[in-house]
């Protein structure tokens, strides 16, 4: 998510680090690289312009040329001018109504339909809703099919009439429907186009007339870059919607739609996909967002993850288990299953203040489990809960039962022996135990 426009502004700040001396002169040629970073990630030349105008005068006024750190001062101003840039703060999903109706707006291609399914999970398991999906795109049987699939992995109802081709009934209908059956949330998917056409929002406007929906969100692909702004301030013209959902920032997008959208159309951006799963989608927060495209991080962000994986139950048994020395490899595979639920792998990494440009050209599998998992699968009941068990034949068996060589499975056994150790340390409050052992012998289990 925003590698390239992370590693050329990283490039722009190196001007001032490393120098003795911190001028005028050093800071403009700063801006200089910074306004060209922004325009290879696709942002406008006016803005631009006026977003580097501004960090330089906020920098001159901060007195950054005689700051004992001119390079982190001006860090943090930049991270103030861009998260001020994509919104300033957290902007909340209307849910008054009853039930609240929201239409979700877009181009044919953008990912609507995938993030109302989306959308129906995030309100269902966040938000305690009932949502009920409406099925709005008459123009393309796949659409109505999708919709119905999307409802049942997330566990929702969905609202279709194949026989009727009038979209505005439909919504109408569903709205009904939703009374009658006790959904609180009605998301109304509707028909894209590949091109913004008149027949297209003459269509969604009379829909919106009709249902008169608490939230209009207008859905774009980030990838498009500045045709995604210039679709986006067609569609507010004529809805005047409320939202932005920025969708495919798990991609190679260059960030310039994220960073331009909200100073020329003036509507928040409240939602962004973070992956093709159905729990890959993240409310925006335009602070943490900055803070990740100078590479400082998103630590909030990754706490929150965990949290939402986070089993009181499941953990107080582990502890238990620790104490008795009687943690297994069972165990240690659900603490790997917890992790995996958090989401993309490189993403989380990009979260951790440092890792983003450490793992820059690294490239980690969803499945960077996958090897670990078919070990301890290959284990019989026994050796998964008693270790000590796993002599040189017991290794080879596993080792072929998974794929993998011994090397690889003693590799396993010795970091997970490590990190039980470690987990002990942490319980008896032997941190500084903990650290010297780290060090020298690191490496979490799994990485190699």
């Amino acid at each position: 998510m925003f590698e390239n426009l992370s590693e050329k502004l990283d490039k722009a700040f190196k001007v001032l680090k490393g120098q003795g001396s911190i001028s005028e002169i050093n800071v403009a040629q700063t801006m200089k690289g910074i306004r060209k970073a922004l325009l290879s990630a696709d942002v406008d030349f006016k803005t631009a312009k006026s977003f580097t105008s501004r960090v330089q005068e906020k920098a001159l006024g901060e007195k950054v040329l005689t700051a004992i750190d001119p390079g982190q001062l001006l860090t943090k101003i930049m991270k103030d001018e861009l998260a001020e840039l994509m919104g300033g703060g957290q902007s909340e999903i209307s849910l008054e109504g009853s039930p609240t109706v929201i239409l979700i707006s877009g181009l044919q291609g953008s990912g609507k339909t995938t993030f109302s399914g989306k959308l129906a999970l995030h309100l269902k398991s966040k938000k305690n809703k009932r949502p009920l999906l409406v099925a709005c795109d008459v123009y393309r049987p796949a659409a109505i099919d999708q919709i119905g699939v999307l409802a049942e992995q997330v566990g929702v109802d969905v609202f279709q009439d194949r026989e009727n081709k009038n979209p505005v009934d439909i919504a109408q209908n569903a709205i009904i429907h939703a009374k009658t059956n006790g959904h609180n949330v009605v998301i109304v998917d509707t028909a894209g186009r590949l091109a913004v056409d008149e027949q297209m929002m003459n269509e969604i406007a009379q829909i919106k007339a009709a249902v008169n929906p608490q939230e209009i969100l207008f859905v774009v692909d980030a990838m498009t870059g500045q045709d995604a702004v210039n679709t986006a301030k067609a569609f507010n013209d004529k809805l005047n919607f409320d939202g932005v959902v920025l969708t495919k920032l798990d991609g190679d997008t260059r960030g310039g739609a994220a960073l331009t959208i909200r100073s020329v159309v003036d509507k928040p951006i409240k939602f962004i996909g973070t992956s093709e799963k159905m729990d890959g989608l993240d409310v925006f927060h335009p602070d943490r967002m900055a803070s990740r495209i100078l590479g400082m991080g998103d630590v909030i962000s990754l706490v929150e993850r965990a949290q939402q994986q986070f089993d009181e139950e499941e953990a107080r048994k582990v502890q238990k288990k620790i104490a008795k020395n009687q943690f297994g490899f069972d165990d240690f595979l659900k603490q790997i299953q917890q992790v995996k639920k958090m989401g993309n792998m490189k993403d989380l990494m990009g979260m951790i203040p440092g890792m983003g440009r450490a793992m820059k050209g690294v490239d980690i599998d969803d499945d960077a489990f996958k090897g670990i998992e078919a070990i301890i699968h290959s284990m019989t009941k026994q050796e998964r809960e008693n270790p000590k068990l796993l002599n040189g034949s017991r290794k080879k068996r596993i080792a072929s039962g998974s794929g993998t060589s011994v090397v690889e499975v003693n590799q396993l056994i010795k970091q997970f022996s490590q990190m039980g150790k470690m987990m002990k340390m942490m319980q008896g409050g032997g941190a500084k135990q903990m650290m010297q052992m780290m060090k020298g012998k690191g490496g979490m289990p799994g990485m190699r």
